[in-house]
């Protein structure tokens, strides 16, 4: 499982695209799930097929959160990747 990072303002509501592309070659994305803690909320979520995007709203100050993506191909093949997300003092 790979990562991306992000740092995010708690009064901000923003997306945060994750592409496949280069790693799905000719698959294609059938399926998305995002799993994400209590303290951040998710507004939205959209997928294509061959990336994945979440709108995230709130967050903690001084608080790092891991947010899961999780996705099946085409072909069955299931991977995930983690968002880490801080939320720094200002």
């Amino acid at each position: 499982m790979s990562s991306w990072h992000a740092i995010k303002d708690p009064q901000a509501t923003l997306d945060y695209p994750c592409s496949w592309a280069p790693w799905l070659g000719t698959d294609t994305i059938s399926s998305v799930t995002w799993t994400v803690p209590a303290g951040i909320t998710q507004t939205a979520a959209t997928n294509t097929t061959t990336s994945a995007t979440i709108w995230l709203s709130g967050g903690t100050v001084g608080t790092r959160y891991t947010i899961v993506c999780r996705i099946t191909t085409a072909a069955g093949r299931i991977d995930e990747r983690s968002l880490i997300v801080r939320v720094p003092q200002k």
